[in-house]
């Protein structure tokens, strides 16, 4: 049976004039990828941000495992992690020195057996005792994958995770971020720009707009809906006539 991961309630959120979130709810099932979709100033990375506790709602309210940020922060935090490929780890630490430092941070107890899995996982073995900033950028991807995945977390937030990775290297850690998700029975919010990948991992997706949801749901029960024949058409058409999706915004 599913378990709700992530719940969204009527959260909104204003900078000034701009209101850039309002009254979003969704949900993130255990087992389940979610994409958040839309154009550049939907809202995409308030949502995020708010989700990792660097904004506070204006209104509303969101739960990570039954827990509430409001109530109780520490514990929700420890729940998460996020991966963001403009949020680079520390490029003086070695690839081992950046894994023990933020195990030890997450409260690790088995960390050399944690680090080595995930070094195996990442192909990262030979990186080892390599300084962060020498590797390439989608050595430093790898690796900031491998660091949101040390605590196991219930909620993954993976914003635009294989952006910097070739088409190969790019499917090889789909597949490993899909396998994670199944044996962890977590939950993953992805955002990303590039369709085909959206519509690869993706079992639910959700398109904002102007901080506002104007469809989600499965991607092909979307694309059959909508009489589209892929996700990058179908994002097209409502960037270009949004009212066609969900009323007057």
């Amino acid at each position: 049976m599913l378990k709700e991961i992530l719940s969204v309630k009527d959260i909104s959120k204003r900078f000034n004039d701009i209101l850039a979130l309002d009254g979003i709810s969704f949900i993130v099932s255990s087992d389940e990828i979610v994409g958040l979709l839309g154009p550049n100033g939907a809202g995409k990375s308030t949502t995020i941000n708010i989700l990792l506790g660097l904004l506070k709602p204006d209104r509303g309210e969101f739960w990570v495992d039954s827990l509430s940020m409001h109530n109780d922060r520490e514990e929700v935090l420890q729940r998460m992690n996020f991966f963001a490929h403009y949020a680079p780890l520390p490029g003086n630490l070695t690839v081992f020195q950046n894994l023990y430092i933020f195990s030890i941070v997450y409260g690790i107890r088995n960390k050399l057996e944690v680090i080595d899995t995930l070094l195996r996982q990442f192909d990262l073995e030979k990186y080892r005792n390599t300084k962060t900033g020498l590797l390439s950028s989608g050595e430093q991807t790898r690796l900031g994958l491998a660091k949101a995945m040390l605590n196991s977390p219930k909620l993954l937030l993976l914003d635009e995770p294989t952006a910097s990775l070739d088409p190969s290297r790019a499917k090889e850690i789909r597949g490993v971020i899909k396998s994670f998700v199944r044996e962890n029975r977590c939950g993953v919010l992805w955002t990303s720009h590039n369709m085909y990948e959206v519509e690869d991992v993706c079992d639910r997706v959700i398109f904002l707009f102007r901080g506002r949801i104007l469809i989600e749901g499965n991607p092909k029960d979307l694309l059959y809906r909508w009489e589209k024949s892929n996700l990058e058409e179908l994002f097209i058409s409502l960037v270009n006539e949004p009212i066609y999706f969900k009323g007057e915004l």
